[in-house]
């Protein structure tokens, strides 16, 4: 549509409600005072006031670090972990006498350590720090000082800076709206970013201030703006203009938020009123949180243990060795161990001073004994993390070929915690939905038309094929009718509307043809959308404040009745004629539009038709509109009652359809009584107009009812009911309103017919009351009281119920549904643990009309009374919040721009990749580390606590049972490589059976396997590996030949003997622990293995200085000598027999899910609940499918 035209357009004259009225509200008295302080001088960078106020500029910053705290704060995150701390004091230690090895084998690991952790965090953030240079550097035109508009940066931008922003461009600041390319200011706004709206919001500037449009007319303009201060409410605004000395008083409507998009209009001009970190939508962000997951902060507890046990060996360890020392000198003067030459020894053997030498001893065995803590373990987990996240970004099946987005992990801190997710916390516009609303069926004169398939009727379907329900056999019998029905056309964009019936013009051969035209007029003309024509191909686009508006226009349009022109006062249709049989033009004198709101739940407008006849065309909901039809306007009331009913059961939005005709004297005098209530300056003006509207809106005749599809992505549906019978809970936070909201509960099947609805809202009349008389104090206790009385009373309820069946699955058939005035007291003042209390026994909790605050503090309540894995789902700035408190933040790559996935931890291009994500992904990645971090510990107490028996067999002489190089190697080269691999890539169960089991997920939410007592286990296991490998070792080879030539074992012969046992072990071991073997497994393992022998070989060759104890002993010694051979395959079977033994009773009598599903796997079987199960296990199971049941109704 040429601009031109749309500057004939006044909205303001059309509109009759007071979106646009200015008029003074009880907040405006607040200017001035505490929390109202603000002050702009527009338009004026000189003032020396306005330079006095020294605001912020509007640079904004989402990273974690900046360039002067990164390493401090870097090393704090580091420093963080207990055996970081233990090693840099080791380190600093290791520089002394004391050590009982070189000083930089401890050091150079622990700098690699730190330094390579620090380095991929510098990487992440500065990913994000990108970003945010990107959006800072976006121009803006601005009003100079030479009077013409300059181009600028975003971060160059003060406050009272007069800017121009084009269609299509985003806000770079919060403006006061002055005009736009419209001649009465008005301008269509898109905040999708701020509330997840899809809608286009309308806003209108002061009528004083519209004709600031052009350069010349900004030259003299000086204004001041006092408002509010900087704060995080979205939806509420209150501030004055003065300008040529008369105060105006300043509404949300006059406000344009950063992040959101100017739409349909072709430019604006606007003061900047705040800039930067004061803006709502940043007020609204919080601080990148620095996230941990749950079993690394576990992991420190364990961290705490073998501490404990160092502290405690150290010590057994120091009290005999001063004991022996101090023996060492008879009562006579002799020396005990003459051989010792303790007369001759420096201090720390000095049994004249044996408390000193055993407290240096201590010190020495707290160095010795230090491989009971793996310094290798958080650089181990760091590789597998990273390795994982690859896997993540590159699994094919998490791909979004329509928007060409892969699955990207943000960040490999939280992998594991994908596998343990208790509760999810759901945005809905543009998460669960498209974005799309499509008109898929209705129902005119009592007759239902249309054969379109939604999503939900498919899964209604399928659920039915016992299908006895009413819904099911409806559901069943569209299924049917939809297969003789072929589409041929190409789709079109919010129209899936499919009927021969009434398609391509053949409703004039309908029963009822009047109606139908009657029908498809309404939808036509009822409504405030704009045609825009596209003039090379002269297709007709619609830009409407709601995608419900858009369907029913693109619908009437395919259906005869295109809606192609709008001015001031008229709507121009070209209708298909039912009696003519062809298209005709027809112009409707445009009178009023009755706008909807969520109070009125019903919009109308009132034309003047051609024939003179002036008609009122009123659509809304059918609590409200049933009432208001008149005796004769019922004809179809029963049939479409229950088509409505049927249409609401497949989560679809239904619309009532209604008119009537007007008398001329009838219509006269309601208009001077609406145009008084209109003018009014009283404070009851808003009721005497909604009095005026709803006197009209009554004697309606029924002509049908709409039902449209809030478009679920594809797979929703499927994917919730295998995150519910994981075990994961869902919550929706949306800044939609109620009834979509409830709509979209009902399409996702997370609110069913027959599920108990507990609503807590704040639209009872006694509130009402009190918002009316202004009083905030009593308007806020009353609130508070209200809102604490429907909570007990919810409680009580859900109670109620329990007792009265005996059980607690009937708790299960609740859904909670609450607003955001609502959960602003729920959230406050006591109430929160109530309102999660009541929460908590809801099968669906809906938390509607939430702002992005609200959706975090809600998230951060959750997190904190269930002490469980959170994740929050989101694809808009107004989600960003709830990503950054939630455990895990998960942000899908949709329409609404990049900050959800700039802020989150995941990102995916659907909602359905979630299931694979978690069941899969999470399930896998929770396993490994879990079984990683297990045999950490394992192989290091295993490996550590020889050391120890050999001090105690040696009179805890500080003497290292290994060679140096040795034992540095240890967990660099013969026993990482096979972790790391188990760590990426073991597999329990396949992904086809992860996700056709979801109850396998329970494992992660139950941690299963990294219970205490999972831990415990291990750690005994080391311990007992240990004194196995000790006592066998020695006990097989002393006192005896153990070459040709009849020499016995030495120091260093027995040191490689237990050496080697212990590599075999551990690496045996972790065959034993595998589920799923690669070729690089085996690799890995039986390479570790060679290459222990490769290394002593090689080493062995180097000149003794260097080798020391090493020198040749492998090649002289050990190979030539078959007891070397014989006693490491007799003492690795002895050792790994006990583990063998538990593995195979447990998996037998004592199942894990996924020791269940391997056997039916390996026998051939399908799964199903059976008494072979451990009643345990069959417990949880039933009780799971028993929700289910109840969830799907």
């Amino acid at each position: 549509m040429p601009e031109g035209g749309r500057k004939r357009i006044h909205f303001s004259k059309i509109y009759s409600f007071s979106c646009f009225k200015s008029s003074y509200r009880d907040g405006h008295s607040q200017i001035g005072q505490k929390g109202y302080s603000r002050v702009v001088y527009c338009n004026d960078p000189d003032n020396i006031e306005a330079i006095q106020l020294n605001y912020g500029g509007n640079y904004v910053s989402t990273t974690k670090y900046t360039a002067f705290n990164f390493i401090p704060k870097s090393l704090f995150e580091q420093f963080r972990r207990v055996a970081n701390i233990y090693f840099l004091v080791v380190a600093c230690v290791s520089f002394s006498p004391l050590a009982p090895y070189t000083a930089s084998s401890i050091a150079a690991p622990l700098v690699a350590v730190i330094g390579a952790t620090m380095a991929k965090e510098a990487v992440e953030d500065w990913r994000r720090r990108k970003q945010d240079i990107e959006a800072n550097n976006r121009k803006v035109q601005v009003y100079g000082r030479n009077h013409t508009f300059v181009g600028t940066r975003w971060k160059k931008l003060r406050v009272g800076d007069v800017i121009k922003v084009y269609k299509d461009e985003y806000f770079p600041s919060d403006l006061l709206l002055l005009s736009s390319s419209y001649g009465d200011g008005v301008c269509y706004v898109e905040t999708m970013n701020l509330d997840g709206e899809t809608n286009l919001k309308l806003k209108h500037a002061l009528e004083v201030t519209t004709s600031l449009n052009d350069e010349k007319s900004l030259q003299k303009f000086r204004a001041m703006v006092k408002c509010e201060d900087p704060n995080e409410n979205l939806y509420s605004f209150i501030g004055t203009l003065k300008y040529e000395g008369v105060e105006y008083p300043l509404s949300l409507q006059r406000i344009l938020l950063r992040d959101s998009k100017l739409r349909n209009t072709e430019y604006i001009y606007g003061v900047v009123i705040f800039t930067g970190q004061d803006t709502k939508v940043m007020q609204n962000s919080i601080d990148p949180p620095s996230k941990r997951s749950k079993i690394e902060r576990k992991m420190d507890e364990i961290i705490y243990i073998l501490f404990s046990a160092l502290i405690l060996i150290s010590f057994i360890g120091s009290l005999f060795f001063g004991v022996n020392t101090q023996k060492d000198i008879s009562s006579d003067g002799n020396y005990i161990r003459w051989y010792l030459h303790p007369d001759d020894s420096t201090v720390f053997f000095d049994p004249r001073r044996a408390g000193l030498a055993s407290i240096l001893h201590f010190l020495t065995a707290l160095m010795l004994y230090g491989y009971l803590i793996p310094i290798s373990l958080y650089v181990s987990i760091e590789v597998v993390k990273v390795l994982q996240s690859i896997f993540i970004n590159q699994d094919q099946e998490m791909y979004f070929e329509e928007s060409d987005r892969p699955a990207h992990a943000r960040t490999s801190n939280l992998n594991e915690e994908l596998g343990q997710v208790d509760t999810i916390l759901s945005d809905k516009t543009g998460t669960l939905t498209c974005n799309s609303m499509e008109f898929v069926k209705c129902s005119i004169g009592g007759i239902p038309y249309g054969r379109g398939i939604t999503e939900v009727e498919k899964a209604l379907a399928r659920r039915a094929k016992d299908g006895e329900s009413k819904t099911d056999a409806y559901s069943s019998d569209f299924l049917s009718q939809s297969s003789d029905a072929v589409d041929s056309q190409k789709p079109i964009k919010g129209f899936n509307f499919k009927d021969e019936r009434i398609m391509n013009g053949q409703w004039i051969n309908e029963p009822h043809p009047d109606i139908i035209e009657k029908f498809f007029r309404v939808l036509a003309i009822c409504h405030t959308a704009i045609p825009d024509e596209d003039k090379a191909s002269g297709e007709i686009s619609y830009e409407a404040e709601s995608p419900d508006e858009a369907a029913f226009v693109i619908a009437a349009r395919e259906l005869g009745f295109e809606f192609f022109s709008r001015t001031q006062t008229n709507i121009s249709l070209h209708e298909l004629n039912h009696e003519r049989g062809k298209k005709v033009d027809r112009v409707y004198q445009l009178l009023h539009v009755l706008e909807f709101s969520s109070s009125r739940k019903r919009m109308s407008v009132i034309v003047r038709s051609e024939e003179n006849i002036i008609l009122l065309l009123c659509k809304g909901a059918d609590s409200v509109m049933f009432e208001r039809l008149s005796q004769h306007g019922r004809e179809f009331e029963a049939e479409t009652n229950d088509h409505i009913k049927r249409y609401s059961e497949a989560g679809l939005r239904t619309l009532v359809i209604t008119y009537r005709e007007l008398g001329e004297e009838e219509y006269n005098l309601w208009d001077k009584e609406f145009s008084k209530a209109k003018t009014s300056l009283a404070a009851d003006r808003d009721t005497l107009v909604d009095a005026a509207a709803d006197k009209m809106e009554r004697d309606l005749i029924l002509l049908g009812a709409t039902a449209v599809e809030d478009k679920l992505q594809k797979g929703v549906p499927e994917c919730i009911e295998k995150l519910a019978k994981a075990g994961i809970k869902l919550w929706v936070l949306t800044g939609d309103k109620m009834e979509t909201a409830v709509n979209i509960g009902y399409a996702c099947s997370l609110l069913r017919q027959d599920m108990k609805q507990i609503v807590i809202t704040l639209d009872s009349s006694d509130i009402l009351s009190l918002e009316k008389q202004g009083d905030k104090e009593a308007l806020a206790k009353a609130s508070h009281e209200s809102i604490e009385k429907q909570i007990e009373e919810g409680i009580l309820q859900i109670k109620s119920s329990k007792e009265s069946s005996g059980t607690e699955k009937e708790s299960f058939s609740f859904g909670l549904i609450i607003d955001g005035r609502s959960l602003e007291y729920s959230l406050g003042n006591g109430l929160e643990k109530s309102f999660f209390k009541l929460a908590s026994n809801c099968a669906t909790v809906i938390c509607c009309r939430s702002s992005p605050k609200q959706k975090a503090r809600v998230t951060k309540l959750v997190k904190l009374e269930t002490g469980k894995t959170t994740l929050s789902i989101g694809d808009g700035a107004n989600d960003v919040g709830m990503l950054q408190e939630a455990d895990i933040g998960v942000g899908i790559s949709g329409a609404e721009g990049m900050q959800a996935v700039m802020a989150s931890d995941y990102s995916i291009g659907q909602f359905r990749f979630l299931e694979r994500l978690l069941l899969v992904h999470g399930h896998w990645c929770y396993r490994r580390i879990s079984m990683m971090i297990c045999y950490f510990f394992y192989k290091n107490i295993a490996f550590g606590f020889t050391l120890f028996w050999f001090e105690a067999y040696a009179s805890f002489s500080g003497q290292a049972a290994y060679n140096d190089w040795y034992m540095s190697c240890y967990n660099v080269f013969f026993t990482s490589l096979p972790v790391i691999a188990l760590g990426v890539f073991d597999q329990d169960v396949s992904a086809k059976l992860c996700q056709k089991h979801p109850f396998l997920y329970l494992e992660g939410v139950e941690n299963t396997l990294f219970s205490w007592t999972r831990i415990i286990g291990w750690m005994l296991n080391g311990v007992i590996s240990s004194l196995l490998i000790f006592f066998l070792t020695t006990n097989s080879v002393l006192n005896q030949a153990f070459t040709k030539d009849g020499q016995v074992v030495d120091f260093e012969i027995l040191g490689v003997i237990m050496y080697t046992c212990a590599i075999w072990v551990v690496n045996c071991q972790m065959a034993l622990s595998i589920n799923y073997f690669t070729w690089i497994q085996h690799f890995f393992i039986w390479g570790s293995i060679v290459i222990w022998y490769v290394f002593l070989l090689i080493y062995g060759y180097m000149s003794p200085t260097t080798s020391t104890t090493a020198y040749r002993v492998f090649v002289e010694a050990c190979a030539p000598s078959a007891s070397y051979w014989l006693i490491t395959l007799f003492v690795v079977i002895c050792v790994l027999i006990p583990y063998f033994c538990y593995r195979a009773f447990q998996s037998r009598f004592l199942p894990m899910y996924h020791d269940i599903i391997q056997r039916k796997q390996v026998e051939g079987t399908e799964f199903e609940i059976s008494d072979e199960l451990p009643k345990q296990v069959q417990g949880k199971l039933i009780n799971m499918r028993e929700r289910l049941k109840q969830r799907e109704g």
